[in-house]
């Protein structure tokens, strides 16, 4: 099964029809499940309403299994930080993704975020 974990960069990459955007579509649609923490929710539908667009998103946010933690992401926060530093909301997206369980390798992290990238890939997801 192919797993992977969606930042909201990504998302809006697609949302936004960057250069590109075609190529992230037909990435996503590899995957049998994607997962995001709902921090995603809410950035995406920000980002939507502060460039105007009034498409709700829910289509895009159907695809989704929501992360929902159920305890404080402590130690995760710590590896990641071990591995390098990156915003708050990146780092609750990395965290999230290291709290679902799967060997690192077994789940993709789908990013643009050029540092949050990086920090992934430290962490040994594959991006």
């Amino acid at each position: 099964m192919r797993l992977a974990y969606v930042d909201t960069s990504f998302l809006l990459g697609i949302a936004f029809e960057e250069p590109g955007a075609a190529r992230l579509i037909s990435r996503l649609r590899r995957f049998d499940r994607l997962f995001s923490s709902n921090l995603l929710e809410a950035e995406f539908r920000s980002a939507l309403a502060r460039e105007g667009i009034s498409e709700s998103g829910d289509d895009a946010l159907r695809h989704f299994t929501w992360v929902y933690p159920n305890r404080p992401l402590t130690p995760e926060f710590e590896r990641v930080l071990s591995a390098g530093h990156v915003r708050g909301a990146d780092l609750w997206h990395l965290a999230n993704a290291l709290f679902l369980g799967h060997d690192s390798r077994e789940l993709l992290f789908l990013t643009l975020d050029r540092r949050q990238q990086d920090v992934a890939v430290r962490l040994g997801f594959p991006v």
